[in-house]
C-alpha cells in the first residue's frame, strides 16, 4: 500500500491507518527531514528483525536509531543528559541531526548493544511527528539506501514503492525526499564528536 500525505496538512485518517499498521507489527517506509527510511514500532522485535534482513545486517549488531516526538520522550531511553549536551540538542532539534547518547535499561533488547548507546532523531517533519503522536511511542529509523553506488538514497516515493511494495506494508509518500543524511553527533563522552557530516548546520554544535 502507498499512502500520499502532505506535510503541511497530514490526513488524520491516513495517520491512524499508519499507526495501526505499526501497532500491529507492520513495516513502513516514511519521509523525514533528510532521506526516506524504514520504520517500525521499536517494541516489535519481529518487525525490527525484518528490517535488519532488508538492510542485510545482523539484528543484534544494528546501528538503527529511534525517532522520538520530543526531547522529553527521548530521555526515557537515555541516561541523564548533561546540561551542555541538552542545550545543543534543544538548539538542533527538531532538525536533521542524530545524537548518539548513553542508553538506559528501558531501551528494547534489539537496540541494546555491548556499548549501551542509542541514536536519537527528532526530525523536523510533521508527517513523522503525527505518526509518532498517534502511535504513542518512538519508531525505528533505518535509512533507505539506493542500490546504485553513485546515488546513495532513493528520493522518489513512487520508485520506492515499485521496489518495496512486496517487502513492506506501507510506503508513505511525503513528496520528493532528500539525498543527504542527518549529521551524527556522538555525545557519549565529555566531548561531543561529529562522526558524520550531513545536512545539519554544524555551527549549532559549537
Amino acid at each position: 500500500m502507498i499512502i500520499r500525505l502532505y506535510e503541511d496538512n497530514p490526513s488524520p485518517k491516513h495517520i491512524r491507518t499508519i499507526a495501526k499498521c505499526l501497532r500491529d507489527g507492520g513495516i513502513i517506509i516514511y519521509p523525514t527531514d533528510t532521506v526516506y527510511t524504514f520504520g517500525c514500532d521499536i517494541n516489535k522485535q519481529k518487525a525490527i528483525e525484518k528490517i535488519a534482513k532488508l538492510k542485510g545486517v545482523d539484528p543484534k549488531k544494528n546501528n538503527f536509531s529511534i525517532v522520538c516526538e520530543s526531547l522529553s520522550s527521548a530521555s526515557e531511553f537515555t541516561k541523564p543528559i548533561s546540561n551542555p549536551t541538552f542545550k545543543i540538542m534543544k538548539r538542533c532539534l527538531p532538525g536533521p541531526f542524530t545524537f548518539i547518547l548513553n542508553a538506559n535499561s528501558k531501551l528494547p533488547k534489539l537496540f541494546q548493544r555491548k556499548k549501551k548507546t542509542v541514536g536519537i532523531r527528532i526530525p523536523n517533519n510533521a508527517i513523522v511527528q503525527d505518526i509518532i503522536k498517534e502511535l504513542g511511542n518512538p519508531i525505528l529509523s533505518a535509512s533507505l539506501h539506493h542500490k546504485d553506488k553513485i546515488i546513495d538514497y532513493i528520493s522518489d516515493a513512487e520508485l520506492i514503492y515499485d521496489e518495496y511494495k512486496n517487502k513492506v506494508d506501507i510506503v508513505v509518500n511525503g513528496g520528493v525526499g532528500g539525498n543527504m543524511p542527518s549529521t551524527i553527533v556522538d555525545c557519549t563522552s565529555e566531548e561531543n564528536v561529529i562522526i558524520r557530516e550531513g545536512l545539519g548546520d554544524l555551527s549549532l554544535i559549537d
